[in-house]
């Protein structure tokens, strides 16, 4: 089994770390950076980048042709990690030989080592694994520009625990899932890129803190009724309405499609989206509509048509919601701005 120790401070010598041990290229843009692999041992990304050399997120999206742990470890900084993984196998061990902890699809994981073990992700071979993993400092988190974030985490998760490790599984939690691919998404550059990406990771952190709380009060029954295959269904069903829609879905199609009950699929997507089934579609058809609007030279009427719309009327009416002006009005601004750019 191969062992990648990533034993440095900052996010640059963490990716020359991470070279070292995978191979591949480094591909740095506006202060994030991406590991490209391609060879007979790994295949895939690794992004990364760091706020205030106080908050570092990567995101693994690798397949190893080989088990392989990756040695994560700091005593410097004394890092508190966010863990959420929502594709392949993953597992969790303080130290080399730790006890692993296997971890499921769709669950947040903290932990903070107080005895200076490693933190070890465990891959399993030809298997295509994402995971985002957030470090937060927390040594010398008083003496940090901005450190409230960093001061909170340190007295919630690590000064609680002053004599061992610590470590959390949270129960499914879908809603960070779609935090995670909005940040993925994000399409801007330079400075609005990152303060975009600050602000969502920040999110995400939230969200994970929030889940924790929830789970230590017993406020996460809601969440706890659906089994993993459930969530699976109802996450495969968001992206399918994300990718096409245009098309006519109905509840009795897509129940049908998941094996879920309408009631259960409602509860679910309330969950996950805070909209109902019918609202979830209208919303991404609205979204739809945007970027046609922007991208396109179609006119309102073939938009209408296109995102699954038969009333123009009706479509303005629930976009000038949205928005704050008509399609026409939000078409006309969009021209404005390339005739000035």
């Amino acid at each position: 089994m191969k062992i990648v120790t990533i034993h440095k401070d900052n996010i640059k010598n963490i990716f020359e770390e991470l070279t070292s041990g995978l191979g591949g290229k480094i591909i740095f843009d506006a202060d994030e950076y991406t590991l490209e692999v391609s060879n007979n041992f790994a295949k895939g990304t690794i992004v990364g980048f760091s706020f205030n050399n106080a908050v570092s997120c990567l995101q693994f999206d690798m397949t190893f042709s080989e088990d392989i742990k990756i040695s994560i470890g700091n005593r410097d900084i004394s890092p508190v990690y966010f863990c959420y993984y929502s594709k392949g196998s993953l597992s969790h061990s303080f130290g080399i030989s730790g006890t692993e902890r296997k971890l499921k699809k769709f669950q947040t994981a903290i932990a903070s080592s107080s005895l200076n073990e490693d933190n070890i992700l465990f891959f399993e071979k030809n298997t295509s694994t994402k995971v985002t993993l957030i470090v937060v400092v927390t040594q010398n988190a008083d003496s940090l520009e901005n450190n409230f974030l960093n001061h909170k985490v340190k007295e919630i998760f690590f000064e609680k625990n002053p004599s061992g490790n610590f470590f959390y599984v949270g129960s499914y939690n879908l809603k960070i899932a779609e935090k995670i691919e909005q940040l993925n998404a994000i399409a801007q550059t330079g400075i609005v890129r990152n303060l975009l990406k600050e602000g969502i990771l920040k999110i995400i952190l939230a969200m994970q803190i929030q889940q924790h709380s929830d789970d230590m009060n017993n406020f996460s029954k809601e969440i706890n009724c659906f089994t993993l295959k459930e969530m699976e269904e109802i996450k495969k069903l968001s992206d399918l309405i994300k990718e096409s829609p245009e098309e006519h879905f109905t509840i009795k199609s897509l129940s049908k499609q998941s094996g879920l009950s309408p009631n259960k699929l409602q509860e679910g997507f309330k969950m996950i989206h805070d909209r109902t089934v019918n609202d979830f579609i209208t919303h991404m058809r609205i979204l739809k509509a945007e970027i046609l609007i922007k991208n396109s030279d179609l006119n309102i009427s073939e938009i209408v048509y296109c995102i699954g719309f038969t009333s123009r009327s009706y479509f303005s009416k629930i976009f000038k919601q949205k928005f704050n002006c008509s399609p026409k009005e939000y078409k006309f601004s969009q021209n404005q701005l390339a005739i000035t750019a």
